[in-house]
């Protein structure tokens, strides 16, 4: 019955049970899950499980990257290398989600308003910004570089008069390597491990660097059917490239100031952008150890391509099929029934506006302000207007990018349209080669060889032609003006 001491009843055999588990479980102190950088994997194939680690990683978004290696009998199909790391790098970080964009940790914009696209290049390549005495040996000696072989000019004059001059600066490169065959991997005794000495390196870089705007300025002269010009060293980077393109019969020609500074600028936005197509394309070719003027010459030719380098050269040719700010709501239209491109709006990496599009923005009227307002500038503007404040296009986030107002910049300032890849190749060669000079100092490099899913046929047999059936194949290709005479 009655609990003498308290005068309670006695307790159930449920709580007295309950009370005893309670005390159990307390004297059990249990390890808490500590949280571990790594996945485990379970093969459903084989039922085998194990662990892969996760790679340490300085960004915000704390990716997650795994090295595939790691992964038994697997491989990882990806297409367009869309969520594929093919490298360890410092130069370049973008945010796309953010708008943000680094250079070895430097804001863009920051570099944009205080810096030089020299100074700049020197970053890229070097790690850091240099002292002033630095900044002057690097300038001067690639300054040094910018003449050219006669040879070579005489090389460019052989292209036909209406040659592109994208096709033509991409060509010369590749012939630039045979005027230094000392530099060349394939034809000297240290092959492969030449370009580990440091001293190499940097003559390639002076060399490209300085000789980049006397092959774009004579493509240009050479597009136009004007004589080449002799650099003028007395002169800044963008400076001397605008006076090889523009100077005339005068002795004291000068370009622009406010326009070389423009230029200028703009070279510092299109140095670099992390592993886009041309700078995977540099490092491929690089790692198979062949001269670095053979992988600007394939970087340029990936550069080239309107989906990445010709998207400026894009933007303006479909202002030209607009005609009008009376066409652009069909034009509007069109785009959401995907019968026509926005060329210059979105990026496969900025979730949000370009950070460099808000700078190009400014330069834009700037360059309007000194210049004019060319007819497509209001085409281009009225665009920009109904994309930014149509729901269509902001829950896209189809934001302009730096293709957009770059073109509208190089067209008031009577670039053609075809010479926009050029304008975008030029300083780009400094983020090649800063990728290029990590990669011969990373000890990971190998020859890249990515693999395949293969879904073809196997084992077939050889057929004797009597035994084959004829396939269906399209096998036509148009016919050229000679041949429709010669029937």
């Amino acid at each position: 019955g009655i609990n003498a001491e308290y005068g309670d009843p006695p307790p159930s055999m449920e709580a007295v049970t309950h009370r005893r588990l309670n005390r159990i479980c307390g004297h059990v102190n249990p390890a808490p899950t500590a949280a571990k950088d790594s996945l485990t994997v379970t093969d459903n194939r084989t039922g085998e499980t194990y662990e892969v680690a996760i790679m340490k990683s300085v960004e915000e978004s704390k990716p997650g990257m795994c090295k595939a290696a790691d992964f038994k009998r697997l491989r990882m199909y990806d297409p367009g290398y869309t969520n594929t790391a093919s490298a360890t790098s410092r130069i370049t970080w973008i945010d796309g989600d953010k708008g943000k964009l680094l250079y070895r940790g430097y804001d863009v914009n920051e570099l944009a308003d205080k810096s030089t696209y020299l100074e700049t290049s020197f970053l890229l390549i070097y790690g850091e910004l240099p002292s002033k005495s630095q900044l002057q040996f690097f300038s001067d000696r690639v300054m040094s570089h910018t003449y050219l072989h006669t040879n070579l000019e005489t090389f460019m004059h052989s292209f036909r008069y209406d040659a592109h001059p994208m096709g033509m600066v991409m060509s010369t490169f590749s012939a630039l390597g045979t005027f230094y065959p000392l530099q060349n991997p394939s034809l000297v005794s240290a092959g492969a491990s030449f370009y580990k000495s440091v001293e190499a390196r940097n003559k390639q870089i002076h060399r490209i660097l300085g000789k980049a705007i006397t092959v774009a300025a004579n493509a240009y002269r050479h597009r136009v059917g004007k004589p080449y010009n002799a650099p003028s060293n007395s002169l800044g980077y963008t400076e001397n490239f605008l006076y090889m393109m523009d100077k005339l019969a005068e002795s004291d020609y000068v370009p622009n100031p406010h326009l070389s500074k423009v230029l200028d600028v703009l070279f510092i936005l299109h140095a670099d952008h992390e592993m886009n197509c041309s700078t995977a394309a540099m490092r491929h070719l690089s790692s198979s150890g062949v001269d670095v003027y053979s992988c600007i010459a394939g970087a340029t030719g990936a550069l080239y391509g309107p989906l990445h380098g010709g998207a400026c050269e894009a933007v303006l040719r479909m202002l030209d099929s607009i005609g009008s700010i009376d066409n652009i709501p069909q034009f509007i239209q069109d785009v959401k029934d995907r019968k026509k491109k926005l060329m210059g709006f979105g990026h496969r990496v900025y979730k949000n506006y370009d950070p460099r599009a808000r700078i190009v923005r400014t330069l834009a009227d700037k360059v309007f302000s000194i210049l004019g307002r060319d007819p497509y500038i209001e085409i281009a503007m009225e665009l920009e207007r109904i994309a930014l404040n149509d729901p269509y296009f902001i829950e896209r986030k189809l934001y302009p990018n730096v293709d957009f107002y770059s073109g509208l910049i190089y067209k008031t300032m009577g670039f053609p349209t075809d010479m926009f890849p050029v304008l975008f190749m030029i300083p780009r060669c400094a983020g090649w080669l800063a990728h290029w000079t990590e990669l011969q100092d990373d000890p990971e490099l190998k020859i890249i060889r990515p693999r395949q899913q293969f879904l073809g046929s196997m084992g077939r047999t050889y057929e004797p032609m009597s035994a084959r059936q004829e396939k269906d194949f399209a096998l036509k290709s148009y016919k050229s003006a000679a041949s429709v005479r010669r029937g």
